[in-house]
């Protein structure tokens, strides 16, 4: 759970923001689950967008918040192709 919450890679951040819509989604959902409440369905896209606004600070929270490290050359090196779509390896 430590490495979910904490780790930033895209693998995890795409992860957090997946559970996050899930639990969205249940919570505006409720009303079908339960049965004895009613909320407007034009309601539940703004609050599935509220408890993932919720969500996200908190996971990070938990996790520790570790900042942003700054990039490495060798990263930066990784990354070149990215913003320049050059696929060679030796991109300065």
């Amino acid at each position: 759970m430590k490495t979910l919450l904490s780790t930033n890679t895209t693998k995890y951040k795409l992860l957090r923001t997946i559970i996050q819509g899930i639990i969205g989604v249940i919570i505006a959902n409720l009303d079908l689950l339960i049965g004895f409440i009613h909320i407007d369905p034009s309601l539940k896209p703004f609050i599935v967008a509220l408890v993932m606004a919720i969500l996200s600070p908190i996971m990070s929270e938990l996790g520790g918040g570790e900042p942003a490290h700054e990039m490495t050359e060798e990263e930066a090196m990784n990354t070149h192709w990215i913003e320049t779509g050059d696929m060679e390896e030796d991109a300065k």
